[in-house]
Parts: C-alpha cells; sequence; structure tokens
C-alpha cells in the first residue's frame, strides 16, 4: 500500500493557510473601507462624538444638539429661546469639510497596514464653526424679554391717615450687554445650554409730584395744623417743581404773602454783592458772615448803608428783586427798632382778598420767590449763567455766587428744613422767625438749596398761625415736610 507524501499534505495545510490569510485580509480590507467611508472611531466635531457615523448622520446629530432651545432665566422667570430665532446658524458645509479632510488625509494602503495591527490614528476634535446674529440677539432681548421681564422701581406712597409711607423698592434692568455674551457662549455650547441672566438694581423711585403733593398734605393733616403753610419744591435735575399752598384740609392758590424776616438776608447779599467790586473787601465779608451765619440784623443795616445806600438801602434791595421778577419780595425800611417805613409797597401777593398772613409791612416774600431766588444762586455759582448773570451781567460774577452759597452752608442750626436732612448733608439755607409784639410767633419761614446723591432740590416752606407757631411743634413739622 502506497503511503501518502508528507510534502503534499504539508503543501495543502500552506494553501489552506495562504487562502485563510487572504480571506481575512479581504474581509478587513472591506471592513475598513466601510470605516473609511464613515468617520473615524472617537471623532468629535463642534463638541458632539460623530465617531462612525456618515456625513449625513453626523450632520443630522448635529443640528439636533445645536437646535435644543437655550434656557435663559431671569430672576423668576425661564424663558427658551430657539436658536434660530436669534440668527444663530452652523456651518456645516465647513465642518464636515474639516473632518473629512482627517479622514481621507493618511494614505489608504499604510492605514489599512496600521489598522490591521490595531493601531488606529486618534483623530482631532473639529471645532464648532457657527454665526449668531448678534443684533437679532440684542433685539429680542431689548424688545421681547427686558420689557417683559424687567421691573420698575416703585416709589414710596402714603399710608392714609397716617403720616407713615410705605417704602418704596428698586428695580430691575437686564444687563443686555453682558446678557448678549452669556447667551451667545451658549448658543456655541452643545451641553451648556442654561444661562443666569445678570441685571442691574435701581434705586427705588422717586415719588411724582402728585404723590408729594398727597403726601405733604397728609403730614400737615396728621400734624393737625390749622395754620397756613406754603411749600415750594423744584427738582434742580428735572426742573419739575411744586407749589402748594395748603390750609385745614383744603388747598389754597399759591403765591401767599408771609413776613420774610431773616430769609431776606439772602436779598440783601444779593444786592450787596452786585455792588461791591471783587475781590470782595474783609470789612464786608465779615459782616456778611455774622448776617447770616448768625442771622444778625445789625450787620444787615450796616451793610445797607455802607455797601448800598446810607437811607434807601432797603429800596435798593427791592428794586433787585423786581428786576429779578421776583414781585412778592421787598424790603421797605432797615431792620433796626424804630426804622422809619420807607414806602409802602404793594404786590400781588400782599394784594390778594382770599386769604391774609398779616405780613409785615417792611418785609414780605413767597415761598416760591425765595425758591427762585436759591435757584437763581445756584445756577450761577455752579454754571455761572442763569438769571442772576443775564440780569445783573457782569456785576455778580460765578465766584461771588459759591461766596453766597458758601455763607447759606454756614447757616447750621440743625432744625426746620435742616432737622429733616440726613446727618452731615449738605444744605445751603437761611430761615427766619419773629417774636412779634403780642410776645408770640406767627410766622416762621426757611428757604433751602438741598444737595442730595439722588440729585438737588430746591425746598422752601414758609407757614403762618394767627394765633401762635408753637416752637416744638412747628419744627418737627418742618423737619416731617423736609424728610
Amino acid at each position: 500500500m502506497r503511503s501518502r507524501n508528507p510534502l503534499s499534505i504539508l503543501r495543502w495545510i500552506s494553501l489552506i493557510f495562504i487562502f485563510a490569510s487572504i480571506l481575512l485580509t479581504v474581509i478587513q480590507l472591506v471592513r475598513y473601507s466601510r470605516l473609511r467611508n464613515n468617520f473615524p472611531p472617537g471623532m468629535v466635531m463642534a463638541g458632539v462624538h460623530v465617531g462612525g457615523l456618515s456625513q449625513q448622520e453626523a450632520a443630522e446629530r448635529l443640528t439636533q444638539a445645536y437646535s435644543i432651545p437655550v434656557e435663559i432665566r431671569y430672576q423668576d422667570a425661564i424663558i427658551q429661546i430657539k436658536p434660530a430665532l436669534v440668527g444663530f446658524n452652523l456651518d456645516m458645509t465647513a465642518m464636515l469639510a474639516a473632518a473629512d479632510l482627517q479622514r481621507i488625509n493618511q494614505p489608504f494602503w499604510s492605514a489599512f497596514w496600521a489598522y490591521l495591527w490595531g493601531n488606529l490614528p486618534q483623530p482631532g476634535e473639529v471645532p464648532l464653526i457657527a454665526s449668531v446674529s448678534e443684533d437679532r440677539l440684542r433685539n429680542y432681548l431689548e424688545t421681547e424679554i427686558a420689557p417683559r421681564y424687567d421691573a420698575p422701581p416703585t416709589p414710596a406712597m402714603p399710608v392714609v391717615g397716617t403720616a407713615d409711607f410705605s417704602a418704596g423698592k428698586p428695580g430691575t434692568t437686564l444687563d443686555i450687554d453682558r446678557a448678549v455674551v452669556l447667551i451667545s457662549d451658549a448658543l456655541r455650547s452643545s451641553s451648556s445650554r442654561v444661562v443666569n441672566l445678570s441685571y442691574n438694581r435701581s434705586a427705588s423711585a422717586r415719588p411724582s409730584f402728585s404723590v408729594l403733593s398727597t403726601m405733604l398734605k397728609q403730614l400737615i393733616d396728621v400734624d393737625g395744623f390749622e395754620g397756613v403753610a406754603e411749600i415750594y419744591l423744584k427738582d434742580l435735575e428735572t426742573g419739575n417743581e411744586l407749589d402748594l399752598a395748603y390750609q385745614k384740609g383744603s388747598e389754597l392758590p399759591a403765591d401767599i404773602s408771609f413776613t420774610a424776616a431773616s430769609t431776606m438776608k439772602i436779598p440783601i447779599m444779593i444786592t450787596v454783592y452786585r455792588r461791591t467790586a471783587e475781590p470782595t473787601p474783609q470789612n464786608i465779608t465779615s459782616q456778611i458772615e455774622r448776617m447770616i451765619r448768625y442771622s444778625e440784623n445789625g450787620p444787615a443795616d450796616t451793610l445797607l448803608q455802607e455797601a448800598v445806600d446810607v437811607n434807601l438801602g432797603p429800596l435798593a434791595v427791592t428794586s433787585d428783586m423786581k428786576a429779578l421778577g421776583l414781585q412778592n419780595t421787598f424790603l421797605a425800611g432797615y431792620f433796626y427798632p424804630g426804622a422809619p417805613l420807607l414806602q409802602r409797597i404793594q404786590t400781588p401777593a400782599n394784594s390778594r382778598t382770599d386769604i391774609s398772613t398779616d405780613p409785615d409791612a417792611y418785609n414780605q416774600t413767597t415761598a416760591a420767590d425765595m425758591g427762585m431766588m436759591m435757584e437763581d444762586i445756584y445756577d450761577c455759582s455752579e454754571r455761572g449763567g442763569g438769571t442772576l448773570a443775564a440780569v445783573f451781567e457782569g456785576e455778580i460774577t460765578q465766584g461771588e455766587c459759591k461766596q453766597m452759597i458758601n455763607y447759606l452752608e454756614m447757616d447750621r442750626i440743625g432744625v426746620l428744613i435742616q432737622g429733616g436732612l440726613p446727618d452731615g448733608a449738605r444744605v445751603a439755607h437761611k430761615h427766619g422767625w419773629i417774636t412779634e409784639y403780642d410776645g408770640y410767633i406767627h410766622t416762621i419761614g426757611d428757604t433751602a438749596i438741598v444737595y442730595s446723591p439722588r440729585g438737588n432740590y430746591i425746598l422752601s416752606i414758609f407757614m403762618h398761625d394767627p394765633v401762635q407757631l408753637v416752637w416744638e411743634s412747628a419744627n418737627l413739622l418742618f423737619a416731617r415736610l423736609s424728610n
């Protein structure tokens, strides 16, 4: 019997192994070809895993990931923003091209050989290529989000029947510039798509002048004051003004004539500066300081006689006030006891028949006249302009107006208008009252420029009671009205 040739068997075995190797290689080649047609395992495009996907499948996955609405949170509100609404666009063509370049960048056979040995190249990450329309996003925030979700500040409001007021609330305003940055970043992220918007707080709103009028009347009613009160207020930032005359629950026509008393020393100061060359002599400044700071009458008379006119100084003050348009303010005699009345002066205010505070024939004013005079000094000191500079051109300088403010700031009595202001508040003012022949105070006035962090303003308050103005209660009411 013939035995098989061992070489023949080995040959067949070798052929089988060769055939199997070729078959396996072909199978791997087919697998690699399919794999190469798709993106390589581990590839990340714009933060999204697209390994093993075709271009179409990768595009669909990216579109899905970046079409998810961005959630924005503004205080308690949660809002969903669709990317297309604010002009977000993926540049899919550019990203697929960049990814495809990585796929085909290696030579086929060397890459296949590496594949056979399990050495797949680590693909790089393709960055996001997209655009956001900042104009559309900003417009959306300004027209849709801010008007709907911003909280305007609310002013203090009077509590009916009391002297109390509900506190105003601060407002919130969307920080649109910051919101544009945060939302743009979220639109460009495949995972972090929640944004907490930042906002700015605004101080509680100032009460409107109609609310202020109600508050002031309520304060007077609760206090029980039965005399005549007139309050002039002007916001120097906005130009809004209020002139409220009030008695026993009823509003009266404004411009009531009151005894000016020592508030008349403000017009005297203006007249003196108008007629005194700069720099102001020391003897003049020392008299002005005593007149304003200590409210002394002797220096007022001395200034009128020496710096204005020895006989008719008071009437020169009256003439200057008329030139400034202050028709209800006059000085008709000196302050010293027994001084003659130089002229009996009629004004629109003291000619009224509906109301009278029995004003002094020697000096009279109104709350509004004093308030407007203080505004004239303020405008001149701040800008070198205003009525004083226009009417008395070249005769009163900005430096002199600053000196007037300095003297008025020295009137630190800590009561009346000043008593209602915070400690250390800057206020330039002049107060005035007299004890009349019956031994009582009947009229008190105070007029001020208040320098406030939220805006400077003029406040002028005059009160009259034909029976008696009790100092303690009158002073407390002044402070409440000023607060």
